[in-house]
């Protein structure tokens, strides 16, 4: 399977009009951008994206998760997350609607909190295509057509603007009862994979000093599974690229990121919270990962 596609390689593939970039480098918010399915390709890759999109989809043509298929034949949101490997497949006639791509960072507006996480349209084993009636879809392509005003406008407050338009089309989706009815594709890997991904998520964030994870190995993580590591280690690696490790290791240095940046604790607290049993193992590992100390981080961020 291909490998994880970034927002760079999103734009190197998109020969789109609209390519102005938020920048999390710039002004630590997220990226948010807005287009229309004008460009739509016709199949994409099987992979997972380092990003979330939204796409209201007027066409035909058919959604690939390692698990299912959905035949998309009427108007449709298509919800898509960095947990979900997919792909899209056109059908014969016009590819009309809209599409949003957006960071974490963006929809969270620098909350520590995970808003999306627990979101059910972008949960591992769960429906993310919502289809809709006439008046649905009036409404949405409204909201996206308002947000695609909004990208070329030179009001300050757009980007907030923005997010809560973002916000409306999420809880609107929710009101709407999603897809039920699949082909399902008995892919024993896929389905352990997903298991894995949500088990590691669900322990996220850490809240307060006295959390501590549970799970920190990928043996650890195979025993709740109750598979073996062996398995569970093909698996991941054969579904998204990566070793059960490196998923572990990148989401702990994610969370170590956001507790030194937006908590007051001390390393050792930190540590302890992220499973490291003495400080020293933990800035071991943050310097390996970074390249700096934890306490550097810190300041940096201050």
């Amino acid at each position: 399977m291909q490998s994880i596609e970034t927002l760079e390689e999103f734009y190197q593939r998109h020969p789109v009009d609209n390519q102005k970039i938020f920048a999390e480098n710039n002004t630590g918010q997220g990226h948010f951008n807005v287009f229309r399915r004008k460009h739509c390709i016709q199949r994409t890759p099987f992979s997972r994206l380092d990003y979330y999109k939204i796409a209201l989809v007027i066409g035909n043509g058919k959604m690939i998760y390692s698990d299912k298929q959905v035949v998309i034949d009427r108007p449709a949101l298509v919800f898509t997350s960095p947990s979900v490997p997919s792909s899209w497949e056109s059908g014969p006639g016009p590819q009309q609607g809209y599409f949003c791509l957006f960071t974490q960072a963006f929809i969270e507006s620098n909350e520590h909190k995970s808003a999306l996480n627990d979101f059910p349209l972008f949960k591992v084993g769960g429906s993310h295509i919502v289809f809709l009636n006439e008046d649905q879809l009036a409404f949405l392509s409204a909201i996206m057509g308002k947000m695609m005003e909004e990208m070329d406008s030179d009001y300050a407050g757009k980007y907030n603007l923005l997010r809560n338009y973002l916000h409306i089309i999420m809880h609107e989706a929710l009101k709407i009862t999603p897809v039920s009815t699949f082909e399902t594709n008995t892919n024993a890997a896929a389905r352990i994979t997903g298991q894995f991904l949500e088990l590691l998520e669900r322990q996220f964030p850490i809240d307060s000093p006295e959390q501590f994870l549970k799970l920190k190995t990928a043996n650890e993580f195979a025993q709740t599974l109750a598979v073996h590591t062996n398995h569970l280690n093909r698996s991941v690696k054969e579904v998204t690229g990566k070793t059960t490790t490196q998923h572990i290791s990148e989401r702990v240095l994610k969370e170590a990121r956001a507790l030194l940046k937006h908590t007051d604790w001390s390393i050792a607290q930190v540590a302890n919270g992220l499973g490291f049993e003495e400080p020293a193992y933990f800035t071991n590992f943050f310097k390996k990962y970074t390249g700096s100390s934890p306490v550097m981080s810190r300041l940096a961020s201050a």
